[in-house]
């Protein structure tokens, strides 16, 4: 079996399990790490693996894993295509996931390569089975309510605001699709708590939600990756009222868009080109070896 040889691109929360599981798949070969600083202050566990600041020098590459944060997605995803890779991502602001596809759809066509973006859990999976809910009670409402847990996408957003040393940002769920966003910050010295507070607030990610910012001495202290989701929709299949479904998952955040993203990355060898979403795709791409064997085994 002809490997696929995959990259990942920045090293942090994502990055790190998705090394994991790319090491743990039969089917893919770890071309190597591209970080901004290269091999300099290199971690331990990154001994083994070929570690650069530009992934032409890590020689061949089929897909590339974008393990960065969201707002810096697409400008490295058009790097990327533009070297003819496929990338992947976890890309989370949903309001602008059909721009963020127009966009890379067109630099994928121009040389042939495939994108798959906002491939973590949601937008994800949690996007898979919203469309099957959809497709099986056409009338109805869906409800999403995420957490307890840690918010990767939330926490970075925060972390980049001036005078923030450290951040968690934890979404609460107080039911029918609303959350509450619990943001605790160490702040660097000098600033104050109100004038941080205030641009969390403002920030895209949680302008939207009920938000309460905490100072706290250490935010070690307090972080955890668990994560999780409650999905329910009641509605109409055919014309029989009263169709009620519900999802859950308890899950370590980014181990599980880690190996999402390694499943998608799987996927883009077998698209014509141009730039996809999860519910885009067929499942059965998602799996490693033969079609017709999953088909009896799963069907």
């Amino acid at each position: 079996m002809k490997k696929i040889v995959a990259a990942i691109v920045g090293y942090g929360n994502i990055g790190k399990y998705a090394l994991q599981a790319l090491d743990a798949a039969p089917d893919f070969e770890i071309a190597g790490v591209v970080r901004r600083n290269g091999a300099q202050g290199c971690p331990a566990e990154l001994s083994a693996y070929k570690v650069v600041s530009e992934i032409e020098d890590l020689g061949h590459v089929d897909v590339a894993l974008l393990c960065t944060p969201t707002r810096s997605v697409e400008e490295y995803a058009k790097k990327m295509l533009a070297k003819g890779i496929n990338t992947v991502d976890s890309f989370d602001i949903h309001s602008k996931i059909v721009d963020l596809r127009r966009s890379l759809d067109a630099s994928a066509k121009e040389t042939g390569a495939v994108s798959i973006i906002s491939a973590g859990w949601d937008p994800g999976s949690d996007s898979v089975v919203r469309t099957l809910l959809q497709a099986i009670a056409p009338k109805g409402i869906t409800y999403t309510n995420f957490g307890p847990g840690m918010s990767m996408g939330h926490t970075v957003a925060v972390k980049a605001i001036e005078g923030v040393k450290a951040a968690l940002s934890m979404t609460i769920p107080t039911g029918t699709g609303i959350h509450r966003r619990m943001v605790y910050v160490e702040l660097e010295e000098g600033y104050e708590l109100a004038t941080v507070a205030a641009a969390v607030k403002a920030d895209p990610y949680f302008v939207n939600d009920e938000t309460h910012v905490i100072e706290v001495p250490c935010v070690d202290d307090v972080i955890d990756m668990g994560h999780g989701v409650n999905m329910t929709r009641k509605g109409v299949s055919g014309v029989t009222q009263n169709q009620l479904f519900e999802f859950n998952m308890r899950i370590n955040n980014p181990a599980l868009t880690a190996q999402v993203l390694v499943c998608v990355a799987r996927a883009t060898m077998r698209q014509k080109p141009g730039c996809y979403t999860m519910i885009e795709i067929p499942m059965v791409d998602l799996l490693p070896g033969d079609r017709e064997e999953w088909i009896a085994h799963l069907v």
